[in-house]
């Protein structure tokens, strides 16, 4: 049997990899041996509606230009049929491209792919036109606002039922760790996070983490809580977040496999309305905390949490703050516009049979991210680029241009559907240090 000093190191080093997988979802791609690199030709890579923009494609290695490479490249809106297709070989290892332009704004992008050793390498760039000036597809139903402030109401009626559990094993000098359930939007139903709370006396503000797609434990978000904040890092399912990677694993092939359709067709019984009431049910809990400053709320997370956090802004007036990377669940029927929409993609070509059905176009509208934009009164910093092809530039901005709070973004052009380490610091510090300013 193991000593409990034994015991205990052995746990840290399990919360150190629970930790390391979570932060791969935001990390960098693994670097290539052979680069493909694809840039518009404007430095920052916008443009004018009619402005015409050129591609420049090189296949590097060992940062210098390949000769005599064969490429493929095709040029076109975001996500849509390309209008330019064309194969040949770069004589020098580049080549610059016309791209033609946009007439309504939007994004253009160029996909280029260069084959050697049998391997296939990919490079894309995308071109900004106007993104300011987008607006949404998504229609903006008449009782939005009535309709989710009844169910919130309804949610109140809701015993809270907090059960905390201290996790010693997690915990560190400074930071007491706990896993947490709560009763959420039924009796009966369950949500799950992990609670980080300073040892030392006092109040102190708080930040709400909401997740991103998938199922995965959670380790809990001990790095601000050492700087003097309470965190709360919550999951959306329904189970507990501290068990075994594998049972998550099986879960989203299994029982959680496309969530993101379940009962699309009846608004009153999406899937996502236990998650968006979930996340205001755990500012319920926040702040009955007794360490909470009673004041200073602030929201974070990406992809799906990015929407989660314009969300719980919009629905709960306790927030004061949020921090957004590229937003899921934003502009999702633009595909039935002829432009790229949202996160999970619901109306595009692979899902259209299935979801081009009245009822569901009239439900996902009371869960796009762009109808809560209208409705967020709080300061915000968000970040993305211009290559993510998982939350499509075009349906971000339709939400973000809804936004007339105080905003601010930080665009890393070249980023896909991952951030930059710079991005991660510029908001977390920028939400720790609205929170805890005088």
């Amino acid at each position: 049997m193991p000593t409990a000093t034994c015991y205990k190191k052995i746990m840290h080093f399990i919360t150190a990899l629970l930790l390391g997988s979570i932060q791969i979802s935001y990390a960098q791609p693994t670097e290539q041996f052979i680069k493909v690199i694809v840039a518009p030709d404007h430095a920052d890579w916008v443009y004018k509606t009619g402005e015409k923009v050129k591609f420049n494609i090189s296949v590097l290695q060992n940062g210098n230009t390949l000769k005599n490479v064969a490429i493929k490249y095709e040029i076109g809106p975001e996500k849509m049929d390309p209008l330019k297709k064309d194969s040949l070989v770069l004589a020098s290892g580049t080549l610059t491209t016309d791209g033609g332009t946009m007439k309504e704004p939007g994004f253009l992008r160029c996909i280029a792919t260069a084959t050697i050793n049998n391997k296939t390498y990919r490079g894309l760039g995308t071109a900004a036109f106007d993104a300011q000036q987008i607006q949404p597809a998504i229609a903006n139903p008449a009782d939005f606002l009535s309709y989710w402030e009844q169910a919130k109401a309804e949610l109140a009626t809701v015993p809270l039922d907090a059960r905390m559990t201290l996790l010693p094993e997690r915990c560190t000098e400074k930071v007491n760790v706990y896993h947490v359930n709560l009763q959420n939007f039924r009796p009966g139903t369950r949500l799950y996070g992990i609670l980080c709370v300073p040892k030392k006396e006092g109040k102190y503000p708080a930040i709400l983490k909401v997740p991103g797609a998938g199922a995965r434990p959670y380790a809990g978000d001990i790095a601000n809580a050492e700087k003097g904040l309470i965190t709360f890092e919550i999951g959306i399912h329904g189970v507990p977040v501290n068990m075994d990677a594998s049972v998550y694993s099986n879960l989203i092939t299994g029982a959680l496999a496309g969530y993101w359709n379940s009962n699309l067709d009846d608004k009153d019984r999406y899937y996502y309305k236990r998650v968006y009431l979930g996340c205001v049910r755990a500012n319920d809990f926040i702040v009955q905390l007794p360490q909470y400053d009673g004041i200073n709320l602030g929201v974070t997370g990406g992809s799906q949490g990015g929407a989660l956090s314009i969300i719980t802004a919009a629905l709960d007036s306790r927030v004061k703050f949020l921090a957004c990377f590229y937003p899921a669940l934003s502009d999702l029927t633009g595909y039935l516009k002829g432009r790229a929409g949202g996160w999970p993609h619901l109306f595009n070509k692979a899902n259209l049979a299935f979801n081009n059905k009245k009822d569901k176009i009239e439900a996902a509208a009371y869960y796009d991210v762009v109808n809560f934009a209208r409705l967020v009164k709080v300061p915000g910093m968000y970040s993305w680029g211009f290559n993510d092809e998982t939350c499509p530039p075009t349906s971000m901005y339709a939400a973000y241009n809804m936004i007339t709070a105080p905003k601010e973004l930080f665009l890393a052009q070249e980023t896909g559907h991952w951030t930059y380490p710079e991005q991660t610091e510029k908001l977390t510090n920028w939400l720790v240090s609205k929170l805890k300013s005088p």
